[in-house]
């Protein structure tokens, strides 16, 4: 499935911001089933500075400065991407939960695709007895693991409620797992800390999600924005497998992957420092349509 993607990202700030260093990455890359046919990106006002970098998880990152005083920043994308399917193990098949665990403990591999860099808390997934307990009734003695992972990952589905209004960016796991309710971004955090918490590796992904479904298909929540969803180490025999529990989806065509890490700290689409004061307000407009058709882009936070 070849996509056409574009975002508009928008910043307006109370007072004038005189100096800001950004750190950008909404850019997808080539990864497994993946591949970048062109993109283009471009910031308003114009930088004084522009520097692109790959960082240890394979991400684009770009770091702007801009010294001119303003009052908006805006961030422009478009890509056009080919999703290659993906492979679905049986989730019965594969190793065991408690191998995947140990296989994992004992690798002294260092990496970017290493299990070993997702198995322990991070600055975003704290571990917490109360979830790890709660995503252990998944697994079970010798259960697979791919099918705990999903079982996990359908449980959330079905235990918590998707509300933008529940949560901030800022939200630590805990406490979303404690109102049941939240965004892509908890559902992945809490999934992760789960996992970890029973010394299995699972890594944070963000990107985006196909606009409009394909006929007779339901529109999956989170379409309208920056998406996020779970890749699991399911071992060697089995690898990386893509979960989304917002949906409760094997992870395909309908996902792009814009950018992977421990968890939304790692792949935050912007970042960085600037100097002013006062409130600020976000925008976003994303849309994924396969080449060809219509692109219809909504305003979907502000």
């Amino acid at each position: 499935m070849i996509y056409d993607i574009s975002q508009t990202t928008g910043y307006v700030y109370a007072y004038p911001v005189p100096v800001a260093r950004h750190v950008v990455r909404m850019v997808p890359v080539d990864r497994p089933r993946q591949r970048v046919i062109a993109s283009h990106f471009s910031v308003e006002p114009e930088p004084v500075e522009w520097s692109e970098a790959t960082d240890f998880f394979g991400n684009r990152v770009a770091i702007i400065r801009i010294e001119t005083p303003h009052t908006r920043f805006t961030v422009r994308t478009s890509a056009r991407v080919d999703v290659a399917p993906a492979e679905f193990p049986e989730p019965e098949q594969g190793p065991t939960w408690e191998e995947v665990r140990e296989e994992a403990a004992n690798s002294f591999d260092l990496s970017p695709a290493s299990p070993v860099h997702h198995l322990y808390a991070s600055p975003a997934v704290p571990l917490t007895a109360t979830i790890t307990e709660w995503a252990a009734k998944s697994f079970h003695p010798g259960r697979p693991m791919l099918a705990g992972a999903i079982d996990l990952m359908d449980r959330l589905h079905d235990e918590f409620t998707y509300d933008p209004k529940a949560t901030d960016v800022s939200t630590p796991p805990a406490e979303a797992f404690a109102i049941r309710r939240g965004v892509c971004q908890d559902f992945a955090h809490i999934m992760i800390a789960g996992l970890r918490g029973l010394g299995l590796p699972a890594a944070y992904v963000s990107g985006f999600l196909r606009t409009e479904p394909p006929p007779g298909k339901e529109r999956l929540q989170g379409a309208d924005a920056t998406h996020a969803w779970v890749s699991v180490w399911c071992g060697e025999a089995l690898g990386w497998q893509g979960l989304d529990p917002t949906n409760a989806l094997r992870v395909s065509t309908d996902h792009v992957v814009l950018a992977n890490g421990r968890d939304y700290s790692d792949v935050a689409p912007v970042g960085g420092v600037l100097f002013g004061s006062g409130k600020q307000k976000l925008s976003v407009a994303v849309d994924v349509v396969p080449m060809g058709e219509k692109k219809t882009v909504r305003k979907v936070r502000s």
